[in-house]
């Protein structure tokens, strides 16, 4: 657990909005070095200004955190400049909607690409260099925070691919956690969920690279993203409430952090229907209106 943040180094993807930029913004007013990645240049060049004011050390750089060459030219970068960070938050993602069926393999390349490898570059790429940090120095702690969501605990459907990259999350997650836990007392994990918060992921097709240019959207797809849309704007929880309780979970070593605690209900019913071995539950359990609204879209001619 870090409990003294200055002159440490964060290392944050997707900097440019949402989650990424809060912590950024903490992380500057703790004093913090900061490493910003974005895939957006004009967000990410806004970001480093503002950090930069702030008068603390940035580094800033356009990465697809999907493409391994790209992340491991940044962690070089990263060691260079700044040694090895201290706190990693690989929260990079990008959301897509509609039936499972339906992505075609661009869809799947670019959502697992940016979710599920993002976050895979950055924990290969980082914990060995914080293992060899902690192996030269005691004082050494470090953090990890892997963005996931709600939906890698749910199956809300008419967003499979959405819902399984972030599944994959958990999973690395909960393992990477399970992992240090064997080899060092240094280094901790946390993984984010957060459930419906106005950030830039509804629109985040405005990043979606050429080579995986999206087909003509389906029925399923529109209604998908017309909810999301809705879903995403209306959140009352900030990205700023968020972001600070990343910090608080890395100062408390606290692994599951959660924007809204009230929809554990709905993991609480998946939960009990598996090991009741009974079919899945209605996801939209607490919220059923989504469902019956959902259902009635898609069945209308």
């Amino acid at each position: 657990m870090i409990q003294d943040f200055k002159g440490t180094t964060a290392v944050l993807t997707g900097a440019g909005s949402g989650f990424g930029l809060e912590c950024a913004r903490i992380g500057a007013a703790r004093g913090m070095n900061l490493v910003l990645i974005d895939v957006q240049q004009d967000a990410l060049d806004k970001a480093k200004a503002e950090m930069e004011a702030a008068g603390v050390q940035v580094m800033a750089r356009k990465v697809d955190v999907a493409d391994a060459k790209q992340m491991e030219d940044l962690a070089k970068a990263v060691q260079e400049r700044f040694g090895a960070p201290h706190f990693v938050f690989n929260n990079a993602g990008v959301g897509a909607g509609g039936l499972v069926w339906e992505n075609t393999v661009a869809d799947w390349e670019w959502v697992l690409g940016v979710d599920l490898w993002g976050v895979i570059h950055g924990v290969r790429l980082f914990t060995p260099m914080m293992l060899e940090a902690a192996a030269k120095d005691p004082s050494y702690r470090g953090h990890i925070v892997n963005t996931s969501s709600m939906a890698g605990l749910l199956t809300p459907p008419n967003m499979g691919i959405y819902n399984t990259a972030k599944a994959g999350v958990v999973s690395l997650t909960e393992t990477l956690y399970q992992d240090l836990k064997l080899v060092t007392d240094q280094i901790g994990a946390s993984l984010l969920c957060p459930y419906f918060v106005p950030t830039g992921i509804s629109q985040s097709q405005r990043n979606r690279p050429g080579e995986l240019a999206a087909g003509k959207p389906t029925k399923s797809q529109l209604i998908g993203q017309a909810m999301s849309d809705k879903a995403v704007s209306s959140g009352k929880v900030t990205a700023a409430e968020v972001a600070q309780k990343v910090f608080d979970a890395i100062s408390a070593n606290q692994f599951y952090v959660f924007s809204h605690p009230k929809a554990l209900g709905n993991v609480k019913s998946r939960m009990e229907h598996i090991v009741a071995i009974e079919n899945p539950a209605d996801p939209f359990l607490e919220r059923p209106e989504i469902g019956v609204n959902l259902r009635a879209q898609l069945r209308a001619e």
